[in-house]
């Protein structure tokens, strides 16, 4: 409600502590494995696909605080927007907490993959923000299986990022849009109270006339980059599961 997500085509998105990827559907849609949820929409006859990644925002906020604590957000977007896409070959598995969409794992760990002795803390920055793109696009590409993505209204802390939006747009190869507060979820419940209260006719005529949303952010000229490196990326869980629930073990 919050971001105008109301219908099929305009898929929500927030950039939290946790990612969620959030489409709306006109009747149930059951995905086989259960990798995605399926609720009734807060639209009446409406309901919706649900991916949810438990660190998304949060893998950059433990990087900022375990590793360069000295840095504030603004100086790490500085560093990753000086570090070519792809990050010379390193890639972020975010999986600190665990990880819930596509890989119901609570063994599943976080990983640095492909670091050399070139790399640093900036390419580490960037290996960040383009992991929680590639688990948000582990959603995407799970909705997009069934369901219309026409484009993707952004919400959430991490939407300040102009880099990182670029790099979700690049990833995804499909527009975003910002929409006007962060804190959509309060947003959406406000303009159900709306609606039921009658300053509204309906639920499209509140977020019509009450969800602003920014200038589209476009894929650019590194989609088919980002392309090979996800390919990578999803390689890396199936390689390394057995081993993070082997290091769980000893965790014990």
């Amino acid at each position: 409600m919050g971001v105008g997500a109301v219908e099929p085509g305009t898929v929500a998105m927030s950039i939290g502590t946790s990612g969620v990827v959030f489409a709306p559907t006109e009747g149930p849609i059951i995905e086989p494995d259960g990798r995605l949820h399926a609720f009734c929409h807060a639209v009446p006859g409406m309901w919706h696909l649900m991916g949810v990644m438990l660190s998304a925002a949060g893998s950059l906020e433990w990087f900022r605080d375990r590793i360069t604590p000295d840095r504030s957000f603004s100086d790490l977007d500085a560093g990753a927007s000086s570090v070519d896409p792809g990050a010379d070959g390193l890639m972020f598995l975010p999986y600190l907490t665990g990880e819930r969409t596509p890989h119901p794992d609570p063994l599943a760990r976080g990983a640095f993959v492909g670091l050399t002795v070139r790399h640093g803390v900036d390419h580490m920055a960037r290996a960040v923000l383009e992991g929680v793109a590639f688990g948000l696009r582990d959603s995407l590409e799970l909705v997009r299986a069934v369901a219309p993505v026409d484009e993707v209204r952004v919400s959430g802390g991490g939407s300040s990022s102009k880099l990182w939006l670029q790099i979700i747009a690049d990833a995804f190869d499909v527009p975003l849009r910002v929409v006007g507060t962060p804190e959509a979820a309060a947003h959406g419940a406000a303009l159900l109270a709306a609606v039921g209260g009658g300053a509204f006719s309906s639920v499209g005529e509140a977020t019509g006339t009450a969800v602003e949303v920014g200038d589209p952010v476009l894929p650019g000229s590194d989609v088919a980059r980002y392309g090979d490196a996800y390919d990578v990326y999803r390689s890396l869980y199936p390689a390394l599961g057995d081993a993070f629930h082997a290091l769980g073990e000893m965790d014990d």
